[in-house]
């Protein structure tokens, strides 16, 4: 897997822009409205056009409706579907034909058990995003910005590519990928100043690290 630098959760032309400089390959939007990286139609749309091809897109969305789907895709027109709730394996599939086009289910873990449900989402998810486990009582999904023992998915193999997300920052994405094996990362609230509130200088100083990393790493670690 070639490595990919994502930098997701972006809602303003000058992060989405600072994040197209430093070289990302991957940008993602947020359609929930509980975030605080929730992001309108209109702002999804100039957003998109502003890509200009220089990305892959996401759009992140938690248990959403096939309306709210449909919506989300007309807007943004993502590359692919990335998926933050309890979205079931028939509901990826579903989710993927109705929208037409690839999904990327997360998968929060705090131990290597959890692993297992990835199974699951063999030959339905295209793309998998291994996160930490949000607490219990958490409002929002995904990992809330906490590591999880990245060491757990050393070994970890799915038909097709991965991402490694939870607690990761400029200052922890290398030991990141070096424990993981990862061969791609997807950050949002580590390259932020406040909730919601992204970081031009943080996000080049991210995908720059990562980068580092990713070329000290073996070729091909799974």
């Amino acid at each position: 897997m070639t490595p990919v630098v994502k930098i997701c959760g972006l809602s303003t032309a000058a992060t989405l822009d600072a994040a197209l400089e430093a070289g990302a390959d991957m940008v993602g939007f947020v359609f929930f409205p509980k975030s605080p990286r929730h992001i309108d139609w209109a702002t999804a749309r100039a957003l998109g056009r502003r890509v200009e091809g220089r990305a892959k897109v996401a759009a992140l969305s938690v248990d959403a409706d096939d309306e709210t789907l449909e919506r989300i895709a007309d807007a943004l027109s993502p590359d692919l579907m990335q998926l933050h709730g309890g979205e079931t394996p028939a509901r990826v599939k579903r989710i993927g034909e109705l929208c037409a086009r690839p999904t990327m289910k997360a998968i929060g873990v705090a131990t290597g058990a959890d692993l297992a449900a990835a199974e699951a989402y063999e030959g339905v998810a295209d793309t998998l995003l291994i996160d930490a486990k949000p607490p219990k009582d958490a409002a929002l999904p995904g990992g809330n910005g906490r590591p999880f023992d990245w060491s757990l998915t050393r070994g970890f193999h799915f038909p097709g590519p991965w991402l490694l997300s939870g607690g990761l920052d400029p200052e922890t994405v290398a030991a990141a990928i070096t424990l993981s094996g990862a061969r791609g990362v997807d950050v949002s609230s580590g390259v932020e100043s406040a909730p919601g509130v992204k970081d031009p200088a943080k996000i080049r100083a991210f995908v720059a690290a990562a980068r580092r990393a990713f070329a000290r790493a073996p070729a091909g670690v799974e």
